[in-house]
């Protein structure tokens, strides 16, 4: 028996901060087409962030052989390409198309109603969140403040299975620091969070830190104190089991990163230093995110005092 269930299907590139600013848009599909299929077309990784939130059913990935033809005027599709995007009632497409060559065809080999939706933010023109909904306002669902700021894409984490503080219910003051992102001029000096990392543990001794680090930081030769009772590495870790471990983080301190973003989806108080970006426009919109801007949008200029005292603040308020 062939299912009368909506299907809906989100197409959406991007990096990770990209993605997870695209999900409440996502949870609007989800919350209000009753009963419907939903799945995601995107990158390996990243997509699997929108099923672990519950708000996919299934993905599927950009990257698979079938997919470029779909980007060539009058190419030959995969039979079992076209099968699977027929199968969509709708599908929503946030893939870069400015000739309307993916438009044209996803209509010629049948589907039936297409969606476009911005793959870029403009800085200065409202919340990226907001932007990423505002297409679905064809369907009459509408993205609100400030509704949609408290019920966020919330990561379900299930802790570290290693961890006796959480497996005993004891309260541990773990204390997350990502040091970069994706751009050198969005980031701090690096010699700053080492020595903001010894602050903390001069003023909270039981603290544990968490030095959070990827691929952009060995291309950078960053070096972070080596792991210990006290200090744990978290280095290019998949972005599920990051979101699990950060589940039991106490607090975040970072740039404006998708890995930030995935912090405060999980809930985690996070304080975010800004400079060339526009913080109104990016900076992830949970309530519980304090942003620093530094002096000229630089960095560089943002004094060691000012973050330090934010946080130590923070801290002794725990």
């Amino acid at each position: 028996m062939v299912s009368t269930s909506p299907r809906v299907l989100v197409i959406r590139g991007g990096a990770i901060g990209d993605f997870i600013l695209t999900l409440p848009a996502i949870r609007l599909l989800r919350q209000n087409i009753p009963g419907c299929h939903l799945e995601v077309l995107g990158y390996p990784g990243i997509m699997d962030l929108a099923v672990k939130a519950g708000l996919a059913d299934a993905v599927r990935s950009l990257e698979h052989r079938t997919m470029p033809l779909l980007f060539a005027r009058e190419a030959v599709i995969d039979p079992a390409l076209s099968d699977y995007l027929c199968s969509f009632t709708l599908i929503i497409s946030y893939l870069y198309d400015p000739d309307s060559i993916l438009r044209v065809n996803l209509e010629r080999i049948g589907v039936k109603t297409v969606i476009e939706c911005p793959h870029r933010v403009v800085p200065g023109v409202g919340h990226a969140a907001e932007q990423l909904a505002k297409p679905l306002e064809k369907l009459a669902l509408f993205l609100e403040e400030p509704g949609w700021r408290n019920a966020n894409f919330q990561v379900r984490s299930s802790g570290c299975a290693d961890d006796p503080g959480q497996q005993t219910g004891n309260f541990v003051l773990r204390i997350a620091i990502h040091l970069g992102s994706g751009s050198e001029r969005k980031n701090w000096p690096v010699e700053h969070w080492l020595r903001l990392a010894t602050e903390i543990q001069s003023t909270r001794p039981e603290a544990k830190l968490v030095f959070i680090t990827g691929e952009a930081e060995d291309a950078r030769g960053v070096r972070t104190p080596c792991p210990g009772p006290s200090v744990e590495s978290w280095h290019s870790l998949p972005l599920i089991e990051l979101a699990d471990r950060l589940g039991t983080c106490t607090l975040f301190l970072g740039h404006d990163s998708g890995i930030s973003h995935l912090a405060a989806a999980c809930g985690i108080p996070c304080v975010l230093l800004f400079g060339p970006t526009d913080a109104a426009t990016w900076a992830p919109p949970q309530p519980s995110v304090r942003i620093i801007h530094a002096p000229g949008s630089d960095l560089k200029f943002l004094p060691y005092v000012t973050v330090r005292d934010t946080v130590l603040l923070y801290l002794r308020n725990l």
